[in-house]
């Protein structure tokens, strides 16, 4: 094992001791139908805005069948704070119907399946698997992910998140991706901030090469 996995790993469980109450998604979901199209309403949107919009969603549409049969226009209206409502309530709308004909009713549990969705990234996709299905195919990528991967210097594709994600599925274990995504996650969000990082008070700062503040 090289100094550079070391690291990362120590950065790993520093981060799993520091935040305990981690949660597995920001996204509030109760099944794999709604996990499905709650990552789809996130793209360009906050998991907090999605959120807003989806107990009213589920409730009125609360199956596959009843999303694929649903008003398109009445559909948009209730996701419309989440942005992009017109094109997003074309892809949820699909999607449910393509789980219906395409897979029997059911949310498929590979990545490549569910890319096949319209709105469906990689990043999405990984999403699905990792927190619904306790299945890594690869590393969930967003903002904080890589935004912190590359200030702990695990990468150097500062806007690149398929190269990123290489960059860490070389670096980690294959039994620590999913906690990876989880825990460099909620660090940033709640520790190493995008316009102003809490160096002072980071669970990570001595191993971290971007900190301002060594232990």
């Amino acid at each position: 094992m090289n100094n550079e996995v070391k690291r990362a790993l120590e950065v790993l469980r520093k981060l799993i001791k520091a935040y305990p109450d981690a949660p597995k998604s920001y996204l509030e979901f109760k099944n794999p139908f709604e996990m499905a199209i709650a990552t789809i309403l996130s793209a360009r949107s906050t998991d907090a805005g999605v959120n807003k919009v989806t107990p009213e969603l589920f409730s009125k549409y609360p199956t596959p069948k009843k999303l694929a049969e649903a008003d398109i226009n009445e559909v948009a209206i209730i996701i419309r704070p989440t942005g992009a409502y017109n094109r997003k309530a074309e892809y949820i709308t699909k999607t449910a119907r393509m789980i219906l004909e395409d897979f029997g009713g059911e949310v498929p549990k590979t990545i490549d399946e569910l890319v096949t969705f319209p709105g469906v990234s990689r990043k999405t996709a990984n999403v699905v698997t990792q927190v619904v299905y306790d299945v890594a195919e690869g590393i969930v990528m967003d903002t904080h992910i890589m935004r912190v991967s590359l200030k702990l210097g695990f990468t150097k594709h500062e806007k690149n998140p398929e190269k990123t994600e290489k960059d860490l599925m070389l670096l980690l274990p294959k039994n620590k991706w999913i906690s990876y995504g989880r825990f460099i996650g909620t660090h940033g969000r709640r520790t190493c901030k995008s316009r102003k990082p809490m160096c002072s008070i980071c669970a990570v700062n001595n191993l971290c090469p971007s900190s301002e503040f060594k232990n």
